[in-house]
């Protein structure tokens, strides 16, 4: 009989061992194996990392400002528009709402928060998405820094490791500013200080809760969560925000409450460089060839300019009302373009004009956006106006849907901005309907002792056209040619009150017999000097001019700084020559300057990112004629503003004041080059085109209105200036006559002929 004996209990257990120790081993294998894995994907993703040590020197792209002579800021150039500001300048309400919304955290982690990422993996993991979501300030900082926004494992990886690194160099406090300076906030707006600045038109120390609650929302979606292109949704987030502080105990609820409640205002920072830019692009060029594009861009230069902010706004709209002054004198000639024939429609339409803030006194465009009975609507970017038949009057029609429909682009002028509503829209504006003939208007302004430029406008608008017809265009200048002249003539012995006899008179020149007439077609006999310049009188001009000797002229008006190529023919006496209006300011600023020229100075002082000075500019003088021949010249020109063809400005501002009108054949030109004792100035109108601005369009028409609504504002702060050797006295109040150079003076190329 058999008997089955069963094995001792030790011996069956041996199996068991062994599999739980191949177990063992097989799952320290695998550890090794993961952590092995683990650890060359963590060198594969730092190869490349940049060192943090760098961080250390930390200095992000900086704007370039430009400030005008009080210091207060012009323009700016960046490739990223941000203002560096260290950690107390940014207020405990911003950095609560930051941190609320971005990293409950942030004070606590040690630059990663585990579990929000591990959970944002296994979301994007269970949906099929890429990583993302989940960083820490300090992930955001390292991204923004170092590596593209690119959504993918790797990507994340080398932000998590960067992020870890910064950590361990960087206190909070560090960290925390470097975000606050590098974060995109849409609009082209780099941090917080930059965002405040350009939203709110304040600094970040001074932001109110709902304002800093929308800043902190932006860096989720700039675009998405934009104020200006998506308000309900930027309301949306800045009160999830709010909600979030709540949360936090960061705010109390009332707070919460009454923050919540407010609606969304902007006050978007005007860009500077709006208010003078033919002036910054003007410096603009200068910087770029003398620095380079990169540093002038990037480099956060201080550039110190002449300009006065207060003379530019009264000259842009010195400028802009005459010009409209003009289109009225002219009638309305229609020919409206409709935004539907570009295949847009009313609400896709925006234009450049709704991006800066709306005042009073601005010209901008819009868009017709309705008709009612009577009245046209106009929308403005956020604002709108009516136009009723009161605000069309000068185009003589009935009312304003008997000229304007639906779509039609019309031009504007904001004649009052109305109260905002409680609830924060906007009233309707009183607007004023005008048009655009395609004139153009330019003026300069210039500091007389010291050469600076105060005031330059090249052109009606510069979003339309680049080109700066003060200091790029060549015009003929006409009669306002004439005191180079006298100059010559009274530097050879002539004087004031000598006599010359106006009448017809007939001259040889290349293209043939000139016979030269005066703009009356009259001639009055013998007459001083001192009228016949007064009066703008041709013959007299002509016969000074002969004396003389073309050639001798051609030379005083060199030595003025004058330096195109003259050819010395008598009917340049009479202004055959092209000119820019910058020359001619800077010219006519030796008469008040007792014959010394200063060259125009934009640029003062150029100061680097460290306040180290780049360069330092000093007035630039040049001895042109004697003091007895400036003092004399500026006496006649007096006479042109007393009782001449500038007296219609001269009896209203009764001020010490010298300047010569200037109109070209055809009324294709009109100018009025002018000063006192303490500013020179000159205006330009016409077309772009060699056209004529109409008959009668003289310089006393055109250009002398503008000229005397800027020196209105110039010469207020100096009361009782005189010029050089008087004593002040009042303009007489004369009647002015109009001055018209002869259509029949050969134009440049027929003189060249």
């Amino acid at each position: 009989m058999e008997v089955e004996v069963n094995p001792p209990i030790e011996k069956q257990a041996a199996p068991r061992h062994r599999l739980a120790g191949r177990l063992g081993f097989l799952l320290l294998a695998l550890m090794a194996a993961g952590v092995g894995a683990a650890t060359g994907l963590l060198l594969v993703y730092s190869t490349d990392l940049p060192q943090i040590g760098e961080l250390e020197h930390y200095r992000p792209s900086s704007i370039t400002e430009l400030y005008d002579d009080q210091g207060r800021e012009i323009g700016s150039f960046a490739l990223q528009r941000r203002v560096i500001v260290g950690y107390d300048d940014i207020p405990p309400v911003l950095r609560e709402a930051v941190i609320s919304i971005e990293d409950k955290d942030f004070e606590r982690h040690w630059g990663v928060d585990v579990w929000r990422v591990l959970g944002a993996a296994y979301r994007d993991f269970r949906s099929g998405g890429r990583v993302q979501g989940a960083s820490t300030l300090t992930m955001q900082l390292s991204r923004n820094l170092f590596l593209s926004a690119d959504k993918n494992y790797a990507r994340k990886i080398q932000e998590i490791m960067l992020a870890i690194q910064i950590e361990r160099r960087f206190t909070k406090q560090q960290i925390f500013t470097m975000y606050a300076n590098q974060i995109f906030l849409g609009h082209g707006v780099y941090g917080f200080e930059a965002g405040a600045e350009f939203y709110f038109s304040k600094h970040a120390k001074d932001l109110t809760l709902e304002e800093a609650a929308l800043l902190a929302g932006l860096p989720k979606g700039p675009s998405v969560y934009s104020p200006i292109r998506s308000p309900e949704r930027a309301l949306h987030r800045r009160n999830m925000v709010i909600n979030g502080m709540l949360e936090d105990g960061k705010i109390t609820a009332q707070a919460a409450a009454h923050a919540k409640a407010a609606p969304i205002r902007l006050h978007l920072q005007t860009s500077p460089n709006s208010i003078a830019p033919n002036f910054v692009e003007e410096v603009r060029r200068y910087l770029e060839s003398k620095y380079g594009t990169e540093e002038v861009h990037e480099g956060g230069l201080r550039v110190y300019t002449s300009l006065d902010l207060d003379s530019q706004k009264v000259a842009n709209q010195a400028v802009l009302d005459g010009l409209a002054a003009y289109e009225h004198r002219h009638g309305w000639k229609g020919n409206l373009e409709s935004v539907f024939a570009s295949g847009q429609t009313i609400a896709e339409y925006a234009d450049p004009d709704w991006e800066q803030p709306i005042e009073a006194g601005t010209y901008l465009h819009g868009i017709v956006s309705a008709i009612g009975s009577g009245t046209a609507t106009v929308k403005l970017g956020r604002y709108s106006g009516v136009l009723t038949s009161a605000d069309i009057a000068w185009t003589k029609a009935k009312d304003p849907t008997a000229i304007l429909k639906l779509g039609d682009m019309v031009y504007v002028h904001v004649l009052e901005v109305l109260p905002a509503r409680p609830d924060g829209n906007n009233l309707p504006l009183h607007i004023g309907l005008e048009q655009e003939s395609g004139v153009q208007g330019a003026l300069m302004a210039i500091e007389n002792s010291t050469g600076d430029v105060k005031a330059l406008v090249g052109g009606r608008d510069f979003d339309e056209s680049k080109f700066d017809r003060a200091t790029q265009a060549l015009r003929q200048v006409g009669s306002s040619f004439k005191p180079y002249v006298y100059t010559a003539a009274i530097d050879e012995g002539a004087k004031p009150d000598d006599t010359i006899l106006d009448a017809p008179i007939s001259v040889s020149t290349p293209s043939g017999v000139w016979s030269p007439h005066n703009y009356d077609d009259k001639f009055e006999g013998v007459i001083t000097l001192r009228h016949a310049l007064a009066e703008s009188r041709n013959i007299p001009a002509v016969k000074l001019a002969e004396k003389v000797g073309m050639p001798a002229v051609i030379s005083y008006v060199h030595r003025f700084g004058i330096t195109s190529r003259i050819e010395p023919y008598l009917p340049v006496a009479l202004g055959a020559a092209e000119v820019t209006l910058q020359e001619q300011v800077s010219a006519y600023s030796t008469f008040p300057n007792d014959g010394v020229r200063v060259t125009p100075r934009f640029i003062r002082k150029v100061v680097d990112y460290d306040g180290h000075v780049l360069e330092e500019n000093y007035p630039e003088v040049k001895d042109v004629v004697s003091v007895n021949t400036a003092r004399t010249m500026t006496d006649l020109l007096e006479g042109v503003m007393q009782h001449g063809t500038g007296a219609s400005a001269g009896a209203k501002l009764k001020h010490a004041l010298g300047g010569k009108t200037g109109t070209t054949n055809d009324f294709t030109d009109a100018w009025f080059i002018g000063f006192s004792p303490s500013i020179t100035c000159g205006v330009w109108v016409g077309f772009d085109e060699k056209k004529s601005l109409g008959n009668k369009e003289a310089g006393a028409l055109a250009a002398l209105p503008i000229w005397e609504d800027f020196m209105r504002a110039a010469i207020k702060d100096h009361p009782d200036e005189s010029f050089p050797g008087t004593q002040p006295k009042p303009a007489p109040l004369m009647k002015a006559k109009s001055e018209v150079g002869h259509p029949q003076i050969p134009k440049a190329k027929e003189i060249a002929r």
